[in-house]
């Protein structure tokens, strides 16, 4: 039985014209122990998914279970759900402290037993030195670790986090979401994370809901969002820098196959660098999309012609955009390199690295040699 069952579940605000539909028809099945994450831009209809499966928003249709109960009807107190929300949340007349082992209390938890694991969760968060002051004092930064805190301490579940660490500063992100993922997994914490933050999202779950105007997208593990997404969106959404686009019209004859690009360029490849099963997806459409990871692409002494735009060197690599068969492409090198701005080079892509998606539907169609089904 899966810890968390949405079925054909839908959110409406709003009446009849000024209606706005902010999820439809989604379905999403979760294991107990798994770590998810819902990712999206602002208004996807993440954050109100989250409040359907807490019980703070009703579901306008469609069903969601919780451990195998409908939660139809049940308040939000009887889910076991524990949540951390973005705005934080803490009661104000409560030290950070006593805010933190809040539910331990309710629960009857002897009173040292409390003082340890709030100890231990702060430490973990970086949070020890205020423990004993109170919400209004601390900072934005500080109180979202705090209502972390209170909610990973409970022994609930599930655990709801949203934007768990958005004011946080990168460097101590980054630390904090090796320290949570390693929690969360040791205890075999059922989690689902809303975030837009690709980082986020790829350091700490499992699994990933790629979520687009209420409509999920993708649903899979990060390297199957990176390496085989569904669709455009998601292909051009994950991963950074984003994926290359470019419009081709495929040519093929009895031993090569012509991706004949704008402005008089093309790519061209033995026939079998695909395989038969490409070819023939390439064969039934007129006009493809092309879509290339920047790691992907090669500079090289032969390829097809591109003019340095700009040249950013990042510190680890350099990003390379160049104009390109009339679209932009970005190549991703990992040592410094020379390029100026008017500069012809020559690029290059591996058969095995390009994905093919329908320029109509932006339905993927294949990746490298394997058809999409």
């Amino acid at each position: 039985m899966s810890q968390l069952e949405i079925e054909d579940v839908t959110k409406i605000y709003g009446a009849k014209r000024d209606a706005v539909a902010a999820v439809r028809s989604l379905d999403l099945r979760i294991e107990r122990g798994d770590v998810v994450a819902l990712l999206g831009s602002s208004g996807c209809g993440k954050t109100s998914t989250l409040r359907m499966i807490a019980g703070f928003e009703s579901v306008t249709s469609g069903t969601i279970r919780v451990g195998g109960r409908d939660t139809g009807r049940l308040p939000p107190a009887g889910r076991n759900i524990a949540m951390a929300f973005e705005g934080y949340s803490l009661y104000p007349p409560m030290t950070v402290r006593e805010n933190i082992g809040f539910a331990l209390q309710s629960a009857r938890v002897d009173a040292a037993e409390i003082r340890r694991r709030v100890d231990d969760m702060a430490a973990m968060l970086e949070i020890g030195n205020i423990l004993e002051r109170y919400p209004s004092s601390i900072s934005g930064g500080q109180q979202q670790r705090a209502s972390l805190a209170r909610a990973l301490i409970r022994e609930a579940g599930m655990h709801l986090l949203d934007e768990p660490m958005g004011q946080l500063e990168p460097q101590l992100r980054a630390l904090l979401r090796g320290r949570i993922k390693h929690y969360l997994k040791e205890r075999g914490c059922t989690v689902i994370l809303v975030t837009h933050d690709q980082t986020e999202a790829n350091a700490l779950a499992d699994r990933i809901a790629v979520m687009e105007g209420g409509e999920l997208q993708q649903y899979a593990t990060p390297a199957e969002l990176r390496d085989r997404p569904a669709n455009l969106f998601t292909g051009t959404f994950i991963g950074e820098p984003p994926m290359n686009v470019i419009d081709a019209a495929p040519v093929l004859d009895g031993t090569r196959v012509r991706l004949v690009l704008g402005e008089g360029v093309s790519l061209d490849y033995p026939r079998d660098a695909f395989g038969e099963p490409v070819v023939r997806v390439l064969g039934e459409h007129p006009r493809v999309t092309l879509g290339v990871r920047p790691h992907a692409v090669r500079v090289a002494e032969s390829g097809a012609p591109a003019r340095v735009v700009v040249n950013q060197w990042l510190g680890d690599q350099s990003h390379v955009a160049a104009a390109f068969a009339g679209a932009t492409l970005v190549a991703v090198e990992h040592d410094r390199v020379s390029f100026a701005r008017g500069d012809t080079i020559r690029v290059a892509v591996a058969a095995e690295d390009l994905h093919l998606f329908d320029a109509t539907s932006g339905k993927a169609l294949a990746h490298g040699a394997e058809v999409v089904a």
